[in-house]
């Protein structure tokens, strides 16, 4: 049975890979640099980039003749 492919190119895999991290790391540091709450931007973005890394592998994970 042959893998399907997911909606992110190898490059757009590592980049939304490269992006979460920097979100995520950045987080903590801006929580303790900043007085207000804009720490949680990051966390938020950095979750939302994990969604769509969390739906790419799922759909490659797929068998291939079960894509619609």
């Amino acid at each position: 049975m042959q893998q399907g492919s997911g909606f992110l190119t190898p490059r757009q895999r590592r980049l939304a890979w490269l992006g979460f991290l920097l979100a995520a790391a950045q987080a903590p540091v801006a929580a303790k640099l900043a007085a207000d709450g804009s720490w949680l931007f990051s966390l938020v973005v950095a979750l939302m980039v994990a969604t769509v890394i969390i739906a790419d592998d799922a759909r490659r994970r797929r068998p291939a003749d079960d894509t619609p």
